[in-house]
């Protein structure tokens, strides 16, 4: 890509007004290792940015046993928000449903429950039962409904998992990562928002039982306010949290910690390590102007450059000061151009690492001039370049 100077320098000059004058001399922020912990496979993701702070085995195929109802919940909240089912639906409970074994909500065969109900059931109380009659009510069957969960992980890009059941119950080629729950837990938080509040309620009572919520971390840090625990003897104890300090959400994994105790040990662990050391940044948002770039031709002569999504940063804590960034635009811009066309990149470092390097786009339509102005372009463009 042909690359002007002046361009170059101009389009610099203007983006640093966005961004806090870098200082002279980069702040050096020193960050220690990241503490050991004591499971088979962990990570530890900002979902804003996508990026990883910590990991160990996170690709790993590992039992994910009620980490499986992560996904299950997801459908379902996918299906309320689509509009094809309600929370005051009523779903009728099965024998299959009431038979399944495991943690339970307490459903009667026979009966009629609220999607609302069962969903609660779900999430608060990893009812095997519950997650066994919205199943059936979605897809037919709970195989039927185990397919619909295999395309979502494809969708969402949960490359190394495959699920034999909603339940988590243990099964032959039942699997999932550290990483993979991670990007699930991203989704629940981003995609239904109006929904996450359930991960974070305590108790539920359903048939006269109250049953707590099993994430111990939820009386214990204030900020945590999900996702889900699992527990199988095959998969040891596994937690996926999320807390939000700030502006600042993280979301933590842990997949085959040796106890309750345990698993909410080692996440609160990874949690306090990232919170203490990083932080988030929406750099720009989508829609925003860098800059406004010189067009020939066109029926106008100036052309909103900038992003159509957010740019989002994982910096260490106390070093947005110490960020530089450049814009270099396409040395001739030429009408027409459309809306999206590419037009230069954007290039954000941090100290010599470059942590943003995207192309900025055209935010607005710009068609040819007329005759007169195409010529008069082109004559005033040819002179430019000949000096």
């Amino acid at each position: 890509m042909a690359m002007n100077s002046v361009f170059r320098v101009l389009t610099a000059v203007l983006l640093l007004v966005l961004l806090p004058a870098a200082q002279t001399v980069a702040q050096t922020v020193l960050i220690p290792l990241p503490p050991q912990v004591a499971g088979s496979s962990y990570i530890l993701m900002d979902p804003l940015s996508g990026q990883i702070l910590m990991d160990e085995n996170s690709n790993e195929r590992l039992p994910p046993a009620s980490l499986t109802k992560m996904m299950t919940a997801y459908i379902v909240e996918r299906e309320l928000d689509e509009g094809r089912i309600s929370m005051s639906d009523m779903v009728p409970i099965s024998v299959n449903a009431w038979r399944t074994e495991g943690s339970r909500t307490f459903v009667q065969e026979g009966t009629q429950v609220s999607v609302e109900d069962l969903l609660k059931g779900v999430i608060i109380q990893s009812g095997n039962d519950a997650s066994v009659a919205l199943a059936e009510f979605i897809a037919g069957s709970e195989g039927a409904f185990v397919d619909i969960m295999n395309q979502q992980a494809q969708l969402l890009g949960m490359n190394d998992t495959h699920f034999q059941n909603a339940t988590g119950l243990p099964a032959p080629d039942h699997f999932s990562t550290a990483h993979d729950l991670a990007l699930l837990a991203k989704a629940i938080i981003n995609d239904f928002p109006e929904n996450y509040p359930l991960y974070a309620e305590k108790h539920f009572t359903y048939n006269n039982i109250r049953q707590p919520n099993r994430n111990s971390l939820l009386w214990r840090d204030e900020s945590v306010d999900g996702l889900k625990t699992g527990h199988t003897e095959e998969a040891g104890y596994c937690l996926v949290a999320s807390a939000k300090r700030n502006d600042t959400r993280l979301i933590a994994v842990v997949m085959g910690t040796d106890s309750t105790g345990a698993r909410a040990q080692e996440v609160q662990k990874m949690l306090n390590y990232g919170f203490r050391y990083y932080q988030s940044e929406t750099l720009f948002s989508a829609g925003q102007e860098l800059i406004e770039a010189r067009i020939w031709g066109g029926r106008d002569d100036q052309l909103s450059v900038g992003v159509t999504r957010d740019v989002n940063v994982t910096i260490p804590r106390g070093s947005r000061d110490s960020l530089e960034s450049t814009v270099d635009l396409d040395s001739v811009i030429k009408a027409p151009i459309k809306v999206g066309d590419e037009l230069g990149r954007v290039q954000v470092k941090l100290g010599d690492e470059v942590i943003v390097d995207q192309p900025v786009l055209a935010l607005t339509d710009v068609p040819e001039g007329g005759l007169f102005k195409r010529l008069w372009d082109a004559i005033k463009l040819f002179f430019i370049q000949l000096f």
